[in-house]
């Protein structure tokens, strides 16, 4: 339980460091933390600076006239762009997703945006809430690094996107639908084979790139 309480919190932190960054106007919220766990990402440094990118361009491609009474959120993850939140017609939704795609770089577009009044306040704070659940237990599952699974939670749905094996993206998905408080699970992970995944996690920044040297023999006397 101790165990729960402490992940929980280290969940809760990464997902609350957007915040920290300075305010943003409220129609439009990037997606990613900056950096925060690349330690042993699966992407490249140079494609997890893209993806920041590209949520921030992406994010200024919204016409004017669709900001007011929208809100919004642009992540993307190895240039898959997801995109969430409310607007207030299906003209909106179509262009947004329209000019997301015309980002440089972007290779798919999730549009997920509802056309639906904007949610309160109350409603993001759950959907933080949740979030941090849901990456609490992915690391308590001993199955797989929480940070290969970005977890997005819109209105009580939770989507997860990542690279992964396909026994990962499964323990993913399960522990995605037991958590408290998720109506739904939206699986937009990208799954690779086995030798793949080693590959990636032998070049990831912090990954092992190459064997450590062979320890030198001792003689007793």
């Amino acid at each position: 339980m101790q165990k729960f309480k402490l992940t929980l919190a280290a969940a809760a932190l990464i997902t609350t460091l957007p915040m920290l960054q300075g305010c943003v106007p409220a129609v439009i919220g990037a997606g990613a933390a900056a950096g925060v766990m690349s330690a042993h990402d699966r992407r490249s440094t140079g494609t997890q600076t893209d993806d920041e990118t590209m949520e921030w361009k992406a994010a200024q491609r919204v016409p004017e006239k669709f900001k007011a009474g929208s809100h919004l959120n642009f992540t993307s993850y190895n240039r898959r762009l997801l995109i969430t939140g409310e607007v207030f017609n299906d003209e909106a939704k179509t262009v947004i997703g329209e000019e997301a795609g015309k980002v440089e770089g972007v290779k798919l577009v999730f549009n997920e945006v509802a056309v639906a009044p904007v949610s309160p306040l109350g409603n993001r704070s759950n959907d933080s809430y949740i979030t941090s659940k849901l990456k609490a237990r992915l690391v308590d599952s001993n199955q797989l690094s929480a940070n290969h699974i970005k977890v997005v939670t819109e209105n009580t749905v939770a989507y997860l996107m990542g690279i992964v094996t396909e026994k990962e993206g499964k323990v993913a998905v399960q522990i995605a639908r037991t958590t408290d408080g998720v109506r739904k699970v939206v699986n937009l992970t990208e799954v690779v084979s086995e030798s793949d995944i080693k590959r990636l996690d032998s070049s990831a920044p912090g990954g092992s790139k190459t064997p450590p040297p062979a320890l030198a023999p001792v003689e007793n006397r």
